[in-house]
């Protein structure tokens, strides 16, 4: 059984910490800051930090794992294509990695940043995936460095995962994401029950991760670009129809990063 829990960092990152608490091992996702890490690795003695795990280059993700590991010599793994520090294992579309005796498929989803990867895994319970700036809750990262033509089909591949699948994103966008969404879908009753729960969870500091395939299907725009309404609601921002869900994806994308 791996246990997942948030280290918080910076304003709105959240630093995924995985554990085996059988064999007192853990391991970390996109550790943007040691801080938080060494924190917890200081408070849990006997503990072994054996992976980062990496799933683009910004800053906000990899800014502490040079630290981590000269600390605790543990294995860093991470995209291929992208300058990762420290980086022992280079991953790319197709390649597996055990992380805690769990292995992780490695899935390219470029379009936030053109060598971003996610890692899924169907083998406990429950399927997890670490998604990155890719697939926020209720949303989704700006493309700093893809396209539309790459960030869509990414999407949409993710979205195809099983329902179950809990999605362990990097920010706590939450409610920020769900006020767009009602935007978009201002009568999707699934949004508005999202919003209202959201709004509670966050006026207590309760983190709202993680989400669901299943959940994000219905409630995350940039998933649902084959929905009349949300095509609508693309064309009445872009002032013209839009011919695919490349384009409604575009559209909405634009329409987000000035809302």
């Amino acid at each position: 059984m791996i246990q997942i829990d948030a280290l918080p960092a910076f304003s709105d990152n959240y630093i995924w910490l995985l554990q085996d608490t059988a064999k007192r091992r853990c391991a970390v996702v996109d550790p943007g800051d040691a801080g938080p890490v060494e924190a917890w690795l200081a408070a849990h003695a006997g503990w072994t930090l054996e992976t980062i795990m990496v799933t683009h280059h910004h800053n906000d993700h990899v800014g502490g794992v040079e630290r981590l590991r000269q600390l605790t010599n543990a294995r860093v793994v991470g995209p291929a294509h992208e300058r990762i520090p420290g980086r022992d294992v280079a991953l790319d579309e197709g390649h597996r990695v055990s992380v805690l005796g769990v292995t992780f498929q490695v899935l390219a989803v470029p379009g936030h940043t053109l060598g971003h990867i996610a890692y899924f895994s169907d083998e406990p319970a429950t399927p997890l995936l670490f998604s990155g700036d890719t697939l926020f809750a209720a949303g989704c990262g700006r493309m700093f460095e893809g396209t539309p033509e790459q960030m869509q089909p990414a999407l949409a591949r993710l979205a195809a995962l099983p329902p179950s699948t809990e999605v362990y994103c990097a920010h706590e966008y939450t409610l920020s994401n769900l006020r767009f969404a009602k935007a978009v879908e201002p009568s999707n009753p699934h949004v508005q029950q999202r919003f209202a729960e959201v709004t509670r969870m966050r006026a207590d500091n309760r983190i709202t991760l993680p989400s669901t395939i299943g959940l994000e299907r219905l409630t995350n725009p940039f998933l649902r670009t084959s929905e009349t309404l949300v095509k609508q609601k693309a064309d009445e921002w872009n002032g013209r129809p839009n011919d695919s869900q490349v384009a409604v994806f575009a559209a909405l994308r634009s329409w987000k990063d000035t809302f």
